[in-house]
This record gives structure tokens, sequence and C-alpha cells, in this order.
């Protein structure tokens, strides 16, 4: 395993993210693990040398923290990094376990420590934009989170580059906690952050954990086999993206060009491009599948020429937004 410097925060963190998404329940996802074989695949990460984890209270409504934190809980806790994250509503009953108020922010930031097992987490990030709470209000709130003793670093998911701007500014000019890192989205086939995030990061030394850096799928895999996965027979998130626009089955398929004279698996020359980018600190990794899993620590040690990173990119052709809309 490789270790970085996440942004600024002086903490060390392994390369790969393991996104904990697909943990929990599949009583909430068809294509989420249940807790035995979740734990199955969060315990060989520890043993590969992964020590950053990536949940959110949304993901299985809770359950992803709760076995996250029960798995961690055999094992040495500082030595792990810990990231969750809060935003989208978690009772539909309760309007205010959403959003980015204080209240909101208190009281959801409280349950994913309980679940958790934690007293604090390294890492307590904004899962969207909230247009309805002053970025001030939710930066003060996150302030106080640190000054508890509850988070120790806070940062920030999908948003316009603009916003991010306003935020560090705002930290800025009131003294507050700024955020620390961005997790975007970002892949081969989704490339519109390189115009104005991801330099802005780059400049203000803002840790990157891209989310999504296989495109759900759709770069392990021949375009023609994706919807044979039950994730693609069934996420439908994925279509939401602009995977299938532009120019991406020829994207698809010089990935799998690349991977034939790599000896490699799709997956692992669409990670080792990510890896190359030099803004990124630690791509997110989910998995359902400790073959998988290996397949992606195993990418770490393919070092793409320029040439073959200027001959996958070549083809790719401006898309819509997607991420947070």
């Amino acid at each position: 395993m490789e270790y970085t410097t996440l942004g600024s925060t002086g903490m060390e963190v392994s390369r790969l993210c393991l996104g904990c998404m697909s943990f929990g329940t599949s009583e909430w996802r068809d294509w989420v693990l249940d807790e035995e074989e979740s734990r199955e695949v969060i315990e060989r990460a520890i043993d590969l040398g992964i020590n950053f984890f990536d949940t959110a209270n949304m993901y299985s409504m809770g359950e992803s923290e709760r076995v996250l934190g029960t798995v961690l809980d055999d094992y040495d806790r500082d030595s792990q990094v810990v990231a969750t994250k809060g935003y989208f509503q978690m009772d539909e009953d309760d309007p205010n376990s959403g959003g980015l108020s204080r209240k909101a922010i208190e009281q959801e930031l409280s349950n994913s420590l309980e679940r958790l097992g934690m007293d604090t987490v390294d890492l307590y990030q904004i899962h969207r934009w909230d247009y309805d709470t002053p970025i001030e209000q939710t930066l003060r709130a996150l302030d106080d989170a640190v000054r508890r003793g509850q988070a120790r670093y806070v940062g920030a998911s999908s948003m316009w580059a603009h916003q991010f701007a306003d935020s560090l500014r705002t930290s800025e000019r009131e003294g507050l906690e700024r955020f620390e890192t961005m997790q975007n989205h970002y892949n081969l086939l989704y490339r519109e952050e390189e115009r104005e995030m991801l330099p802005l990061c780059d400049k203000e030394n803002v840790g990157v954990m891209p989310w999504s850096p296989l495109a759900r799928g759709y770069l392990t895999r021949p375009h023609e086999q994706v919807e044979e996965t039950v994730r693609g027979e069934t996420d439908d998130h994925a279509r939401e993206h602009p995977y299938y626009e532009g120019n991406g089955y020829e994207v698809n398929e010089r990935v799998q060009e690349l991977a034939d004279e790599y000896d490699a698996s799709m997956a692992q020359i669409a990670l080792a491009w990510v890896l190359d980018k030099e803004w990124v600190d630690a791509p997110i990794i989910g998995t359902s599948s400790l073959d998988h899993l290996e397949e992606a620590v195993a990418a770490l040690e393919i070092d793409l020429s320029e040439s073959d990173v200027e001959w996958l990119e070549e083809p790719y052709e401006p898309v819509r937004v997607s991420g947070h809309e």
C-alpha cells in the first residue's frame, strides 16, 4: 500500500479510500452487502493496508456506519482514518433530519458518532450544498463541532466551484474551520471537474478524494456487459450520469484495449489513470467483492506512460454537469 498526506490536514491516508456505500443491508439497495459479507471486505482492506474509510449517514440509512464501526472496533482505532457525511434527510417525518442547518448538523453528527461507536470522527463532510441555509451558518456549526471534539476536520462534496471558493473565503474571513477536502465526481468518463474545481483544490491545497472513479462499474467491463451485473440492472443512479453520452463507448473500448496490453483488468487501468493525476489524493473505491478489492489495490503498481494517458483521454467530449445538481 502507498500512503499520502490528505491535503493540508497532515493526516497520512492510504492512496485508496474504501467507500462504504456497498456495506449495510441489501434491504436498502439490492447490490449492498449485509453485515457478515461487509465485514469480510473491510477486514481484507485493512489486511491490504487501507486505513481510510468513507461512509455517510444515508448509506443503508445508518447501517453502513454501524457495520463499519463494529468492524473497526476490533482493531486499533487510532490507526484508522474514518470519514462520514451528512445532508440527505434521514427521517421522512422530520424535515430537520436533513439539510445543513445547525440543528441538522448537530443532531445528525451526534447520531453518526453513536452508530460508529466513536467520540470523534476524523473527517465530517457535507454531502451536498444546501441552498436553504447560508454557508456561514453551516460553517459556524461545523467549526463548533471541531471545537467540541466531535470532528477533527471538515470537508465538502460535489458542488459548483464558485460555491466552494465562497466557502473557503468565508472561513478565512470569519476565522472558521475550512473545508480541508473535496469529494467530487471524477473519472475517465466524467472530467468536467478539470475545468474549475480541481485547479481550485490544487491552488488551495485541498485534499481530493473522488467518488465513482470507475464510473459506477461502467469502466470495469466492456460496455455491452455492464447491464448484465446486479448493479447494472438495478442502479438507476448510474443512468443519471452522462457515461453513455459523448464518446463514452470509445473511452470504454480504449480502456479495454490498454488493459489487454498491460495484462491488467479494465478497472485497474481506469484506477491507474485517476491515481496518475497529481491533484488526486485518494480515490474512493466501492466494492462488494474481495477479488475486486485486491484488484484495485494491485492497480497501484501500474504506471501508465504519458502517451497512454493521452490516448485514453483523447476521445473525451464535454458532457453535462452531473453529481451535484
